[in-house]
């Protein structure tokens, strides 16, 4: 792993960059205007590697491509296909860009860990499946890059309160792909409740999908262009399926590793992670969580799930009939939140013009992806850093293990620890595979 300190890793940087430009490593040409007013010189770029190259690397790319601030110069995946598309694409984005006929910029890699040992790659974004975001956030840190990881945060309980760790150690700028905190209906919601405009909150209804279940899915022949064995990284090696892990980025489907408990959350944790974190946000909770977690009486339900606050704001895991969404209910309204709609009954708490005595809340910067990277120059704290993406998942993490065991759990959010409850415990973490 790479241990030089920031300052030594920037030199090497803008060394490795003026020997790109006449190596052809990097720009083969430099056009006149990167160089000029309003753009941003190779050496002042921030350098992105990339890690998981699945449906969701489509969104990403799009935004980071968009920034002048960044370059993306290297990528990884365990689809040889996959690597070859996205070399393919982001050349051609990056040669139309500069105006070049042809542009060799980005190198491609199986192995994420010969990514994280170039030098001259600043961050990393991890876009890969649940169950490999903990190990390889951790890992990034470690070798000195900037973080940026898809939601949710970790696959376990025990993986984020050691990231939080690592990222404090390192002085790692981290962002969690919880984007809806750069959203500026989601930061009016939060205004509205944090400054009392509905009255006190009693209650909070999260409408997600399902907790996680094991894996059921009919095996398949592995394609030869995958190493299924490092797909499977730190879970059972599963049975292959396209639906888990399809070949192509242009299936009109989410992969469905979401919903499996060796190797994602289920929809509970793909989707909590937003809604869940706009509560967290709103009611103020941002660095602790519910303490209690009441699980539904029918065992085989998958909705219902009570949670309670030390303040005694319930929240509750449960389906208002509005898609995925969030309602606060309060003393004085209620207001129902998505990315759909942002309403409140009465209307007018909705129109209410802010008070000079108003709880300011921070505004979003620009975009979620901008915020990071203006963080990374910065070095202040982005939206979304370290503790708030882990303590959203964290809630996510509880509530599949209070389904899981069907009956109460205490949670103490300061020790992040279940309350005389070893079996719960236990289930903090897991145990991964070895693997190579």
């Amino acid at each position: 792993m790479i241990t030089k300190n920031r300052n030594q890793k920037q030199l090497s940087r803008r060394n490795f960059l003026k020997t790109s430009v006449v190596a052809g490593i990097g720009f083969t040409i430099v056009p006149r205007y990167v160089l000029g007013q309003g753009f941003v010189a190779p050496s002042d770029k921030i350098n992105l590697g990339i890690i998981g190259l699945g449906k969701q690397i489509r969104t990403l790319t799009r935004n980071f491509l968009r920034e002048e601030e960044a370059q993306i110069v290297a990528a990884s995946d365990v689809w040889s296909t996959k690597r070859e598309w996205y070399k393919t694409l982001v050349q051609a984005q990056y040669a139309e860009q500069r105006g070049l006929e042809k542009y060799n910029g980005l190198r491609t890699y199986l192995d994420y860990e010969e990514l994280l040992e170039r030098s001259d790659i600043d961050a990393v974004v991890v876009a890969t499946p649940d169950h490999w975001h903990g190990i390889q956030s951790i890992d990034v840190m470690k070798a000195g890059k900037d973080l940026y990881c898809e939601k949710p945060l970790t696959q376990t309980i025990q993986e984020g309160i050691k990231l939080v760790k690592t990222a404090k150690k390192a002085g790692a700028i981290v962002q969690t792909g919880s984007m809806q905190r750069s959203w500026e209906n989601f930061h009016r919601a939060v205004e509205l409740v944090r400054n009392g405009y509905l009255g006190e909150i009693q209650k909070v209804l999260v409408n997600v999908g399902d907790p996680a279940k094991p894996y059921d899915m009919p095996t398949e022949s592995t394609p030869s262009e995958l190493d299924w064995n490092k797909w499977c990284g730190p879970a059972p090696l599963l049975g292959y399926n396209n639906r888990l892990a399809p070949s192509r980025n242009d299936v009109k489907f989410w992969p469905d590793w979401r919903k499996y408990k060796e190797v994602g959350g289920g929809i509970l944790c793909d989707w909590g992670a937003h809604m869940f974190d706009i509560a967290q946000w709103a009611l103020g909770m941002d660095h602790t969580g519910p303490v209690e977690y009441i699980p539904p009486k029918d065992s085989n339900a998958v909705r219902g799930l009570k949670m309670r606050y030390s303040n005694g704001i319930e929240m509750v895991h449960e389906d208002f009939e509005r898609g995925w969404g969030v309602r606060f209910i309060g003393t004085e309204g209620t207001m129902d939140v998505s990315r759909k709609y942002l309403e409140t009954t009465p209307e007018n708490i909705l129109t209410a013009q802010p008070k000079p005595s108003d709880i300011q809340i921070e505004k979003p910067y620009k975009n979620h992806y901008a915020d990071w990277l203006k963080a990374i120059k910065t070095r202040k704290q982005p939206i979304c850093p370290a503790e708030i993406g882990h303590r959203s998942a964290s809630i996510c993490n509880i509530a599949n293990i209070a389904y899981e065991l069907k009956r109460p759990l205490q949670w103490n959010p300061e020790k992040e620890r279940f309350v005389k409850d070893a079996e719960a415990n236990k289930l903090k973490k897991r145990k991964d595979r070895k693997y190579s």
